[in-house]
């Protein structure tokens, strides 16, 4: 196995990580993944997001509002080079909500900007996006891959 394919699927392990600690609401765990520098255009406002705090406030709004929670990763698909990767796949946040719902969720496209720093793989960017229909302005969610 050459390097590159152990970077590979040491990044298919990471994703799995995001996943496995937004089920736990974990965000101790979910902060080891991400560059203390990350930035995140993520789909709630603003724009951005610049830095690990504000990506983790990001969750932890959303274990707020979930009771039970999960992610779902759909069609990884990873580019990766010695010191830089990027993946994009599909996601789905779906569970249970604190006044006992429960929700599919909806599908998401999930982007993934990766550096190696120190020997080990950081998220640096990630962006997740909802589809729009340009003519009505309103977001699309019932989409599957």
């Amino acid at each position: 196995m050459t390097q590159i394919e152990r970077d590979e699927a040491e990044l298919r392990q990471q994703i799995g990580r995001i996943a496995d600690r937004i089920q736990a609401k974990d965000l101790d765990g979910l902060r080891q993944l991400y560059s203390a520098d990350v930035v995140s255009f993520d789909v709630e406002p603003p724009l951005q997001h610049v830095g690990v705090e504000a990506k983790l406030s990001n969750w932890k709004n959303v274990f707020t509002f979930f009771e039970k929670v999960s992610y779902e990763v759909r069609d990884l698909t990873l580019t990766v080079d010695e010191k830089v990767a990027f993946g994009h796949c599909f996601g789905r946040l779906s569970g249970t909500l604190q006044n006992g719902a429960t929700t599919s969720g909806m599908w998401v496209r999930a982007t993934f900007g990766f550096r190696k720093i120190d020997g080990a793989w950081s998220i640096v960017h990630d962006q997740a996006s909802v589809p729009f229909d340009v003519r009505s302005g309103r977001r699309v969610t019932d989409l599957e891959p």
